[in-house]
């Protein structure tokens, strides 16, 4: 392990019960910041509002840790929206979020969209579709960017069990981002859970990065946070296990490529072959062949965006 690695595991990992809530929020009392919580969402009303609702009680209602809770809908065709919003939270649709704009698929596009409907100035991305929710999660990961000025950016980390058995989840962060860092970032070879979609920055860091529209937005993000702010910026916060639904192989692997596509622009920013992946499903002929585009499109830090700057002079 490189020395750097494990000097930073052990200064710059914790526990959620490292910093008890009473402390958090002496330290937010203190600095007077605010913050947002978004959970991009696309078809989960069977989840979002119990989110919703456990953040907003344990913190909203019973304390004044969060200031907003944003479900940024991605085009649901299920009650999503009108789940999350009898829980509480504030409901936008990403069309209507600047429309000179058009938009594209992908959850990196609705982050990336999200930073023009929240204030806060630490703001906490929350996956819509976890089971079994704890509002340790937001606190955990938040918890250092209030009571440490030096930290950027938290992830959240955590055991991911699949069908039952521990450890097998994380698929894709195991057999692709993993080997990626290892071999190309290795600075960022501590992080537990790379692509995880619970972790939370300060804004003043999201809005100087450039957000890849697709699965590629953590790895995407955690690299350029590297050069950006250095290592010691960037911290993460064990917050327990993660349960959420699990996609299939296939779907795994347009992920995987739309990450690995991601690390190779970061990697050399010339001319790249093969935006596609192709892929076979049995027909009744035999095996047919099906080509899906990888996502490759990303969009600017979003202090380059005139909407943007004008937002926050007014």
């Amino acid at each position: 392990m490189l020395e750097e690695v494990e000097r930073w595991l052990s200064t710059r990992s914790w526990s959620v019960t490292d910093r008890p809530l009473h402390q958090i929020l002496a330290a937010k009392h203190r600095s007077g910041q605010t913050v947002s919580v978004v959970l991009p969402a696309l078809n989960e009303e069977e989840t979002v509002g119990d989110i919703v609702a456990i953040i907003r009680h344990d913190l909203m209602q019973q304390v004044p840790l969060v200031d907003e809770i944003v479900v940024v809908d991605s085009g649901s065709t299920d009650r999503t929206s009108e789940v999350a919003e009898a829980a509480g939270a504030r409901v936008v649709h990403r069309d209507d979020i600047l429309p000179r704009i058009p938009t594209v698929p992908g959850k990196g596009e609705v982050l990336w969209r999200s930073l023009l409907v929240t204030d806060g100035d630490i703001v906490c991305f929350i996956d819509a579709d976890l089971k079994d929710f704890s509002s340790d999660f937001v606190s955990g990961i938040v918890g250092p960017l209030l009571t440490d000025p030096g930290i950027d950016l938290v992830k959240g980390m955590y055991d991911r069990p699949l069908a039952g058995a521990a450890g097998q989840g994380g698929r894709v962060t195991e057999l692709m981002a993993r080997p990626l860092l290892n071999m190309h970032w290795p600075q960022l070879a501590g992080f537990v859970q790379p692509l995880g979609g619970e972790y939370a920055a300060r804004r003043s860091l999201l809005e100087q990065l450039p957000f890849p529209v697709g699965y590629g937005v953590e790895l995407g993000m955690l690299v350029d946070a590297l050069h950006l702010v250095g290592l010691d910026a960037l911290a993460q916060v064990d917050v327990g296990v993660r349960k959420h639904r699990h996609q299939d192989g296939q779907a795994l692997g347009r992920m995987a490529a739309a990450i690995y596509r991601t690390a190779q622009l970061r990697l050399a920013r010339g001319h790249l072959i093969r935006p596609s992946i192709i892929q076979f499903e049995r027909g009744e002929d035999g095996f047919e062949p099906r080509t899906y585009s990888v996502d490759t499109e990303e969009r600017p830090p979003m202090v380059e965006i005139r909407e943007y700057t004008e937002r926050k002079a007014a």
